[in-house]
């Protein structure tokens, strides 16, 4: 411990620019009716503008949102790689592709110094995750920052960061297209639904990303140290299958539902098979399972996804100075 600390306290402060223009995303996924409703209030206020912060609001997938589905053609929130960013479009182009692009000129140009300073996206999960943070890198500052103040601040949910380990070029949602930028992830709650208390947890988390960064903008000095709950992708774990129908052949174990970032040990049970048989967790480590039976990924084939649970250090903090 004492290491750590001294780790801590021998990090350089760090000065960045400020975060004067931010966007909040909701409806990416047409069906999480947290964000549409959140976005719709901002924009029925006609809040545009929060202290020293330039606030922009987006429905990102209007057609979804209009027929209460995830997407119409595809799903919009794996469309902003640099690849299909920059791919030609044709008449046979999905509609998600084509408002990717219609995105990343209102929001980006991605990875350009025109790009928004700050990209919140808003989702919710069948899965009970709680309030989660998701973001690509492990030195984004501002983001580690932010979620320190959220998880110091909001109590009504237990607060969480996922971390994906993928270049910019790589990274597959919207939130990608900011200098800065993450998704909140909000559950569980059923598509198509809105609940009251998870859409107020939703609300709280921007409410405190903007009263950070408006922080953050007149000066303040934020201390570095620890920021804990921290989960690091490792893999992917799908259904068991019926090798010749591809069906699945087995529910979550009812001793896995519901306990996203619990740690699975090695022979914990995953899987009720509908035949009766239990299948059991056969990794070597302990790992922590999230997105557990969420509704949206039986299409792609995903059960839930397994982490490393790691504490990572931040150094101090506070705006650059003209």
């Amino acid at each position: 411990m004492r290491k750590k600390m001294k780790k801590a306290l021998e990090m350089e402060p760090v000065s960045l620019p400020a975060q004067s223009r931010v966007a909040l995303c909701g409806g990416t996924h047409g069906n999480e009716m947290s964000g549409v409703y959140l976005v719709r209030e901002l924009q029925r206020q006609k809040l545009e503008k929060a202290g020293s912060v330039t606030l922009t609001t987006v429905i990102s997938n209007p057609r979804a949102v209009q027929v209460c589905k995830r997407y119409t053609d595809m799903d919009l929130n794996r469309c902003f790689t640099d690849a299909i960013l920059s791919s030609p479009v044709t008449d046979a182009t999905p509609y998600e592709v084509r408002r990717a692009q219609e995105l990343n000129t209102l929001l980006g140009p991605k990875g350009s110094v025109e790009a928004m300073d700050l990209v919140c996206d808003l989702h919710n999960t069948t899965a009970n995750m709680g309030l989660s943070l998701i973001s690509y890198s492990d030195q984004d500052w501002v983001i580690l920052h932010i979620y320190r103040h959220i998880q110091r601040k909001i109590t009504s949910a237990p607060v969480r960061f996922i971390l994906l380990d993928l270049p910019l070029a790589d990274a597959y949602s919207q939130d990608s297209l900011g200098k800065h930028g993450f998704s909140i992830e909000v559950g569980p709650q059923p598509h198509g639904v809105v609940r009251a208390d998870i859409f107020n947890i939703m609300k709280e988390a921007v409410d405190q990303t903007l009263d950070w960064v408006q922080c953050f903008n007149s000066g303040s000095a934020f201390e570095g140290g620890e920021v804990d709950d921290v989960y690091t992708f490792v893999k992917s774990v799908d259904y068991p299958r019926d090798p010749e129908t591809n069906q699945i052949t087995a529910a979550i174990h009812p001793q896995l539902q519901d306990r996203d970032f619990c740690p699975l040990h090695p022979g914990d049970p995953m899987f009720l098979m509908f035949s009766g048989e239990i299948v059991k967790y056969e990794g070597v480590e302990v790992l922590h399972p999230y997105f557990v039976n969420e509704c949206a990924y039986y299409e792609k084939s995903i059960a839930f996804h397994l982490a490393r649970k790691m504490t990572l250090t931040i150094p101090p903090l506070q705006v650059k100075r003209d």
